[in-house]
């Protein structure tokens, strides 16, 4: 028999923590479309190459186990996890939600000083930058964000958006005007009442993978 698709969730937190409402809620969701979905805790607080090594084991594992269609989603700096991955072909598909993707930009500083340290050099902030990795071998990739997020700006999904466009790869980019950085499921107390249409990125990501053929 061959096994369902898997996708690998990477909740954000700034590689400072890991938040819970962006792990196993949205693993849930993945298991109702009919995927299988589990949560790496990937270490925090810990320099490069600790979280994209994590994943790489994460990633041997399941090979090993018979997968063959491997996803990853990941939010803010499980983002950035996500898309590094994605860039360095761990992957089948890639689903990035509001995602820090470069360590060139000032922010988000947070994620770059728990990842690279505080004095990071012009060479290892442009060798962690998920813009700077793309190569045509990268994976489909869906990508989200809000433009009232005033934690990752905009410049980080166009800055990606325009990396896979220049390298010939699928891509779906969807900006949505309303609703704050950590949305999550946008439910609740995550800020649902106040994220507008955002609330439909999980109906346009379900959409973006039955068209791939991963959900039926």
């Amino acid at each position: 028999m061959i096994a369902r698709p898997h996708v690998i969730v990477l909740p954000g937190g700034g590689y400072a923590f890991r938040a819970e409402h962006e792990g196993e809620p949205v693993a849930a969701w993945l298991r109702s479309l009919g995927l299988d979905a589990t949560v790496l805790d990937y270490p925090v607080k810990t320099r490069n190459p600790g979280p994209i090594d994590a994943m790489r084991m994460r990633v041997a594992e399941l090979r090993a186990a018979g997968v063959e269609r491997l996803g990853v989603l990941g939010f803010s700096a499980g983002g950035h996890l996500a898309g590094h991955a994605a860039a360095l072909g761990l992957v089948d598909a890639a689903v990035l939600c509001y995602p820090v993707i470069s360590m060139i930009t000032a922010t988000h500083g947070g994620s770059r000083r728990e990842l690279l340290g505080h004095w990071a050099t012009p060479w290892a902030r442009a060798s962690t930058s998920v813009e700077k990795l793309v190569t045509p071998s990268m994976p489909p990739t869906f990508v989200w964000h809000t433009a009232e997020d005033a934690s990752v700006p905009l410049e980080h999904p166009y800055l990606l958006a325009q990396a896979l466009a220049r390298h010939g790869v699928p891509h779906a980019l969807h900006v949505y005007p309303r609703g704050r950085h950590g949305l999550g499921m946008v439910t609740g107390i995550e800020g649902g009442e106040h994220a507008g249409i955002a609330a439909n990125w999980t109906r346009d990501c379900e959409e973006w993978l039955r068209e791939l053929g991963w959900v039926d």
